[in-house]
């Protein structure tokens, strides 16, 4: 099963929308998703219109060991996607790990077991906005990582931080994580500022940027109030139309070995 993060320590730029839309893509590709909800807000599980009582197992259980995997999955309403929900609960987990001996490879060990014929192809999780022990233990157990940055006058700073941070978890925990690729999001061609830091990315990231920039779009923000992800709220907008692009480049940059849909 191949592990992707979507991670941005910098709250507010489409993290939890990516998430959604890009395991809604994906799995709508012919692979099957497990999508991981690890932010407290739970926010990605809200965005696929699971109930706070749909929740009893879920992704905090999970990392304390309170319940396995195939107890703390649910099926979304997206055909081949699947989910592991997130509660406020979550928010104390990093305080509970602390304790934990090997407290930064809990996702991984959960994780480790999945038989890729039997379960899933892919597994992407949504991390929380900060740079915490629940973010690490996504980058512990992951192959890669999806970058969202939103294109506005602080991004590249926010960037830096995180790079160093994959940079410190490849020397010490995970040395075969790598960086997917960034995604420029909310890109608003009106604004001459958008422009300025895309171009200021792709001079700095170069090749690691995807061509496909995810707009500023009302459908993608009324999409989660309904339950459901842009893809299925309204597929010809131009956000879902960007994300399924941005799935494409995605599925191009993974191992094709590992990957048959």
């Amino acid at each position: 099963m191949i592990k992707i993060a979507i991670a941005n320590q910098k709250g507010g730029v489409g993290k939890t929308t990516t998430a959604i839309n890009m395991a809604t893509a994906l799995a709508a590709s012919g692979y099957r998703t497990l999508l991981v909800d690890l932010d407290p807000q739970g926010n990605a599980s809200t965005g696929l219109g699971v109930k706070q009582s749909e929740r009893v197992n879920n992704s905090y259980k999970l990392l304390i060991g309170e319940s396995s995997l195939s107890e703390s999955y649910i099926s979304s309403n997206v055909p081949g996607l699947d989910i592991v929900p997130a509660t406020v609960n979550l928010s104390g987990a990093e305080v509970e790990m602390v304790d934990f001996q090997n407290r930064t490879h809990r996702l991984q060990s959960v994780l480790s077991g999945v038989d890729k014929g039997r379960d899933w192809d892919i597994c992407v999780i949504d991390c929380p906005p900060s740079l915490g022990l629940l973010t690490i233990n996504a980058l512990v157990a992951v192959d890669s990582i999806l970058v969202p940055l939103q294109c506005e006058f602080f991004a590249l700073e926010g960037l830096s931080q995180l790079l160093q941070t994959v940079d410190r978890i490849q020397q010490r925990f995970n040395p075969d994580l790598s960086i997917l690729g960034v995604a420029l999001t909310m890109y608003d061609r009106r604004a001459r500022l958008t422009d300025q830091v895309a171009d200021d990315v792709r001079s700095c990231l170069g090749p690691l940027v995807f061509e496909t920039v995810i707009p500023r779009n009302v459908r993608l923000s009324e999409a989660p109030s309904h339950g459901i992800p842009a893809l299925v709220y309204d597929h010809r907008c131009t956000g879902s139309e960007a994300y399924m692009k941005l799935a494409k480049e995605v599925i191009a940059r993974l191992p094709e070995k590992e990957l048959v849909a």
